[in-house]
């Protein structure tokens, strides 16, 4: 690292919606110049591998508009309520899109979802110690969400399904690659739910 600093010298907002914003971003370069950057000022998410005691994982089949097609993913969601804890926001996710709560949550990473064009950040958990939601408390699922898929895999399968481009979602995939390896490790790499999220 050659530790210049990337000034923001000028942005002017291109559109803004519920989720995202568009910005062009006027940045000092190296060696004197500057270069508009354009990109996505994003709200930021949480996903969660949700993993039962038989080492399945709970993967959930979605319509996507922008590649218009369903994918399968993790249970995840925009960090879109003021002050929520990023723990009990992935909970919430998982309550909401695939009737499950769990016992126990950690931190399973932290990834940059397409830093070539958004700042979006998602922090992805394990839950385990996983139970149903009762019927009579289960969240009334619209739009796309009322179309969900719920399918349980193992994990070495859905690791193979990852290789195989059958799971594309970049959350998905480093997640469970990262389940994989966090269990062949015993579960050391894990963090606490209320880690502190990098720089």
């Amino acid at each position: 690292m050659t530790g210049f600093t990337y000034e923001v010298l000028d942005r002017t907002e291109r559109f803004s919606g519920r989720v995202f914003t568009v910005v062009t971003d006027r940045v000092a370069m190296p060696g004197g110049g500057t270069a508009d950057r354009d990109y996505l000022r994003h709200l930021g998410a949480v996903g969660v591998v949700a993993l039962d005691d038989d080492e399945r994982v709970a993967l959930i089949g979605q319509y996507r508009h922008a590649v218009g097609a369903r994918l399968w993913e993790l249970p995840a969601g925009l960090r879109d309520v003021e002050g929520e804890d990023l723990a009990v926001g992935a909970l919430r996710e998982l309550d909401e899109e695939a009737d499950l709560r769990a016992g126990r949550v950690d931190v399973l990473l932290d990834l940059h979802t397409s830093p070539g064009c958004t700042n979006e950040q998602i922090r992805i958990f394990l839950a385990r110690d996983l139970s149903p939601v009762p019927d009579a408390e289960r969240h009334a699922r619209t739009d796309e969400e009322a179309d969900i898929e719920l399918r349980w895999v193992p994990l070495d399968e859905a690791v193979a399904m990852v290789f195989a481009g059958e799971i594309t979602n970049a959350s998905a995939v480093g997640g469970l690659l990262a389940a994989a390896r966090a269990r062949d490790l015993g579960w050391a790499p894990l963090r606490p739910s209320d880690a502190p999220i990098p720089a």
